[in-house]
């Protein structure tokens, strides 16, 4: 079993035959879907590898130091122990050649000749003297003489190297251990995300936790939506890069990381999110990449935390657990329910239906068919919608015969509602209003006598009017009046009646 498992993996299938003798197999149990490959992992580690350097990996010797402090504690360890045994292999053998040339190996036990390095007499002397003069132990037994000026600049050579490998190494190894990437390590992400209704609008939410007393200054978050498209050029892109905005305009993206916060997008029309709905989500491959920068307060160096959401990791219609609670003067965070959800009404639908079901359960709303003035009624509305409709159903031909003033408008005017009439008398004088109320009366009677009620104060002016304007206002024959009156009058009359 476990050969089998090194050799096909984990997601191999075992088919085994029935005893009884029996022709058929059993049935094959059902496979696990596997987990697709993340961009990064929940831990924050990149998923990428260099490959095809060519010559550009010259570029990483040009900058040694970082190289260094990027590599692995193993080879950091291997690296440092390898180099100081090379240089003090190298610095011994280099004060045994001078014994050896000035012939010190052969008179070390002369009492009378003063060699260049005192009891020096083979390599694991010299090795042992280098030891002491780097380490700056100085046991007395071995010392250099005055003798031998090869000796002195042998010295001095010694010196400079060694601070240069310490201030390097040292420098590189005390780097690599005061690195922020531990502290990522206290900084926590829920495990998985969530979409439900906040503030009457469809939102996405993750949650975040810092585990220590100590803050993260300047604490800013981003996330990045990664999925693949295909442009109208018919360019693929390969896991193209969407910002997700989490309150750039408002400053929600600033965080004070003292409890843990529940970091939200709103889904709209700006959304990447905008036709998402949980139909689609069973279909749609994305990842979203959460970024937490901040400054560490205790040594002030800067702190990045990595996470991320696959679709199967996006929970639709739930809500994260309240953490938070009020205790006798303080507040207390129960990290048990971090990362639990329970559900809650969500419609399934993504931003975008909803938007268009609500435009079609409301036409009259709908700012591009009919202006909301004072001049315009409910009726010019209707007769707008209804016009759209019937000219947007019928082919171009018909259309362009219709028209704006064609058989739907005519048929709209007949079919008016009994209310609008209603709505339209409430503005004439009160002895039309009971003319028009009156049934069985025709338009073209109701017109008569409208006609008849607006002249009879007129001939009533007249007469109150003295003679010689009466005759003016009656002469020729029954004519109008404003043959006989001066240009002004005229003017202000005309004025009047229109």
């Amino acid at each position: 079993m476990s050969a089998l498992r090194k050799k096909f993996g984990d997601d191999y299938q075992i088919v085994t035959t029935s005893s009884s003798g029996g022709s058929g197999f059993q049935q094959p149990a059902p496979e696990k879907k596997r987990k697709r490959q993340r961009f990064v992992d929940k831990n924050g580690r990149c998923n990428v590898q260099h490959g095809n350097l060519g010559g550009e990996t010259s570029r990483y010797l040009s900058d040694l130091f970082t190289t260094l402090v990027d590599l692995k504690w193993r080879w950091n360890l291997f690296i440092f122990i390898l180099t100081y045994t090379v240089a003090w292999l190298f610095m011994a053998s280099m004060w045994w050649v001078i014994a050896y040339v000035r012939g010190d190996l052969n008179r070390a036990h002369d009492d009378k000749y003063t060699p260049c390095v005192a009891n020096v007499y083979n390599f694991p002397s010299a090795f042992l003297f280098f030891i002491e003069t780097e380490a700056t132990i100085g046991y007395g037994y071995r010392y250099i003489t005055d003798k031998c000026p090869e000796g002195i600049i042998l010295f001095l050579f010694q010196s400079i190297l060694g601070s240069i490998v310490d201030a390097f190494l040292i420098g590189c190894m005390f780097i690599k251990m005061s690195q922020p990437k531990k502290r990522a390590e206290t900084l926590m992400f829920s495990e998985h995300a969530a979409i439900s209704m906040r503030d009457g609008k469809l939102t996405l939410m993750f949650r975040v936790g810092n585990l220590r007393n100590s803050h993260m200054v300047s604490a800013q978050i981003r996330c990045k939506l990664l999925k693949s498209r295909q442009t109208p050029e018919g360019e693929f892109l390969p896991l193209d890069q969407l910002e997700l905005d989490v309150g750039f305009s408002t400053g929600a993206d600033q965080l004070f990381l003292v409890s843990p916060l529940t970091i939200c997008h709103v889904i709209d029309s700006k959304s990447p999110f905008y036709e998402l709905s949980q139909r689609s989500m069973h279909t749609e491959q994305f990842e979203i990449v959460v970024i937490l920068e901040g400054i560490v307060e205790t040594t002030g160096m800067t702190c990045q935390a990595r996470t991320s959401y696959t679709e199967d990791e996006v929970l639709w219609g739930h809500r994260f657990f309240p953490v938070i609670s009020l205790e006798e003067g303080f507040f207390k965070v129960d990290y048990s329910q971090f990362h639990a959800t329970f559900e809650v009404p969500t419609p399934p639908y993504s931003v975008k239906e909803q938007e268009e079901a609500l435009l079609m359960s409301s036409p009259l709303m709908a700012p591009s068919l009919c202006n909301s003035g004072e001049k315009n009624s409910s009726l010019d509305c209707l007769e707008l919608l209804e016009d759209t409709e019937t000219t947007t159903k019928l082919p171009a031909k018909l259309q362009k015969m219709t028209g704006r003033d064609g058989l739907p408008r005519k048929l709209l005017r007949m079919s008016s509602t009994a209310s609008e009439m209603t709505y339209s008398l409430g503005d004439l004088p009160m002895k039309l209003q009971r003319i028009s109320s009156v049934p069985g009366v025709s338009e073209e009677k109701q017109i008569c006598k409208a006609t008849k009620i607006i002249t009879e104060p007129i001939s009533q002016s007249v007469a109150d009017l003295p003679p010689k304007l009466q005759r003016l206002a009656g002469g020729g024959g029954g004519g109008r009046m404003d043959g006989h009156l001066p240009p002004k009058l005229r003017k202000m009359n005309s004025d009047r009646f229109t």
